[in-house]
């Protein structure tokens, strides 16, 4: 199953936070990059590493959480959704939506949710205090045109599965 929600040019973004559903209504939310560095050895005669920014492997992540992967294997992949939730435009700010989302949902409180752990560092915005931060906030990430998180879809996704032969 390919990503709902993939913006035409990701050149101008970092990453995402995604939602992948199973066809028991149970959820993943994470975050992923869609790039990533490469490092090749120096040129002869030259002492600096050469580095790249490549598109990470996101067209065909599928999260890191043993249990949602080995239904993933279990079921096939046809049978999950992934969803798009977030873009960003910075490391933090994927961490950042990621966490929040996390923490509103309630992944760790509800058993409809793969999450085991909510694993996330940030650091703060030194010399920034009050509206200033709030404004920086305000911009990390970008919803996409589709609302941003609608469990009724999932239902109906299991309704779909239900009936699959």
């Amino acid at each position: 199953m390919e990503w709902e929600n993939i913006p035409e040019d990701i050149s101008e973004f970092q990453g995402f936070v995604y939602l992948i559903t199973s066809p028991t209504g149970k959820m993943y939310v994470g975050k992923k990059f869609f790039w990533s560095k490469k490092t090749l050895p120096p040129l002869k005669g030259k002492k600096n590493k050469r580095h790249f920014k490549v598109e990470s492997d996101w067209k065909d992540y599928w999260g890191s959480n043993a249990a949602l992967l080995e239904d993933i294997k279990r079921l096939g992949k046809n049978m999950f959704r992934r969803e798009i939730l977030v873009l960003c435009d910075s490391k933090w700010g994927c961490a950042y939506q990621e966490a929040k989302l996390q923490f509103e949902l309630e992944v760790l409180l509800d058993d409809n949710y793969y999450n085991g752990i909510i694993n996330c560092r940030l650091k703060a915005m030194k010399g920034k205090k009050g509206d200033d931060v709030k404004k920086m906030y305000e911009n990390i990430g970008t919803a996409p045109e589709k609302p941003e998180f609608d469990r009724s879809n999932s239902e109906e996704l299991l309704k779909m599965m239900l009936e699959y032969p």
